[in-house]
């Protein structure tokens, strides 16, 4: 499974410190782009730009297990839960050491960004969704 370490700051936080939780929703945002090049060989960029192709959020929930703090080093895993015809969905754990912090599922939708509309999930991006949800079962 794919992982990556996140350092909090000073802008993620509010006024006592503590992660923002709407701040949450940017960092994974973040991490699933890394998540593409990292672990699916795939460049985000390349999708949003060029390929005009969105992978926009249909839905977003979160459940919190503990506060994260300024200078914690939070540690964010990515899942396939679920892969449909034009959509997809994550599911995000995020850790301090070993203790819980968040766990959230996204649902991301792929869309034409000329049309405007769903589109079949391109084939190279649900071939390697495919390859990394079987490595990670």
């Amino acid at each position: 499974m794919w992982r990556t370490e996140i350092r909090i700051r000073f802008s993620h936080c509010d006024p006592a410190g503590i992660v923002y939780f709407a701040r949450y929703f940017d960092l994974m945002n973040g991490v699933v782009e890394d998540w593409f090049s990292g672990a699916l060989g795939l460049d985000y960029a390349e999708f949003i730009g060029p390929r005009r192709v969105g992978l926009g959020y249909a839905s977003c929930e979160a459940d919190f297990a503990a506060p994260g703090f300024m200078g914690d080093r939070i540690s964010f895993a990515v899942l396939v839960e679920r892969i449909g015809a034009a959509s997809l969905a994550l599911r995000i754990l995020a850790y301090r050491g070993p203790d819980p912090i968040l766990s959230a599922r996204l649902t991301i939708v792929t869309t034409s960004l000329v049309e405007h509309r769903a589109i079949p999930i391109p084939d190279d991006l649900r071939a390697a969704l495919e390859r990394y949800q079987g490595d990670t079962q």
